[in-house]
């Protein structure tokens, strides 16, 4: 009997991974597809013909990329010190893994349960609050140098907005702190988890770890930044560097706080991106080839090494 519902259990397993796998390809596939806004054979001929397959560009972005996953994979390989010692290549294969099961969900929000399953159930708690400090880290850096870049804007372009609608933000913001305060000691999802008890998590983390993780998000945050730039330059972009920065950081804010569904994510960032660089006469066209580009480079090509993780994975039984 134990011996059929292992089995059961065995087969079920090997099922959903070939659905997840089939789900992230699928959707790997039907954004390349219909992605109508870029002709795909020109932008492969475009960038076959600057060399970037057999050149240094090519290496460059290459390694921004590898950087990126790096600091990424460092920052869950710190943050998880606290709760379970793991090397890197452990933290490597979890975060790869993860990125392969969420990026066919809104805004990569499955990271959270995947990696979660990499551990023992009591552990999973922690896990998705860890996970979750990551992810706010990040979003705090990506906000301030976001409100540098929307400052820049109002500053330096003939950009109309609402009063009404900056006053609805400011009062919608306050009204999430009110309603924290008043309910910080409701439980939450899960039980015995409220909102005074996920602060009083996160401040008995380490502070080295706490500063780690700031230090690594910047570091992320920088070499996205410095890669959009090198892409601009690469398919065409005349743009200095003084210019071309204030703009990207505004882009990457704005594509994080606007909502997105998992089919209409790399449209969205295209559609902020022509609109802010067309501000300083960037071609359409050069704006969405560097968009793809990095959607390629820091999402496709790591999700299908992930997916290797995905195939070779063990629930926890401890």
């Amino acid at each position: 009997m134990i011996a059929q519902s292992h089995k059961a259990k065995q087969y079920l397993l090997a099922t959903a991974k070939v659905l997840v796998l089939t789900i992230t390809f699928g959707y790997i596939y039907y954004k390349l597809k219909n992605y109508s806004s870029v002709d795909l054979e020109a932008f492969t001929s475009s960038v076959f013909s600057k060399g970037i397959v057999s050149g240094y560009p090519f290496l460059l972005f290459l390694i921004l990329a590898a950087a990126n996953w790096y600091f990424e994979i460092a920052k869950w390989q710190t943050l998880l010190s606290t709760v379970e010692k793991i090397n890197f290549k452990t933290a490597l294969k979890q975060s790869l893994a993860a990125l392969t099961i969420s990026l066919a969900t809104p805004n990569r929000i499955g990271d959270y349960g995947a990696k979660a399953l990499f551990f023992e159930a009591k552990l999973r708690k922690k896990i998705l609050l860890l996970n979750f400090f990551s992810g706010t880290t990040q979003m705090f850096v990506t906000t301030i140098f976001g409100v540098f870049g929307l400052l820049y804007l109002l500053q330096n372009f003939n950009i109309t907005y609402s009063i009404t609608t900056v006053a609805i933000a400011l009062v919608s913001v306050i009204l999430i702190f009110v309603l924290g305060y008043f309910f910080k000691d409701k439980v939450l999802l899960f039980k015995d988890l409220s909102v005074a008890r996920v602060f009083r998590f996160y401040y008995k983390l380490p502070r080295q770890v706490k500063l780690k993780t700031i230090l690594f998000s910047v570091f992320r945050y920088v070499i996205f930044s410095v890669m959009f730039y090198a892409l601009l330059l690469f398919f065409g972009g005349n743009i200095s560097v003084s210019a071309a920065l204030p703009l990207i950081f505004a882009m990457y804010f704005l594509v994080s706080v606007l909502p997105s569904i998992f089919f209409l994510d790399v449209v969205i960032r295209g559609g902020v991106a022509v609109w802010l660089f067309s501000l300083v006469g960037v071609s359409e066209l050069t704006v969405l080839w560097s968009v793809l580009a990095m959607w390629l480079l820091n999402f496709v090509i790591p999700s299908i090494l992930g997916s290797f993780f995905v195939f070779t994975y063990q629930p926890a039984t401890r």
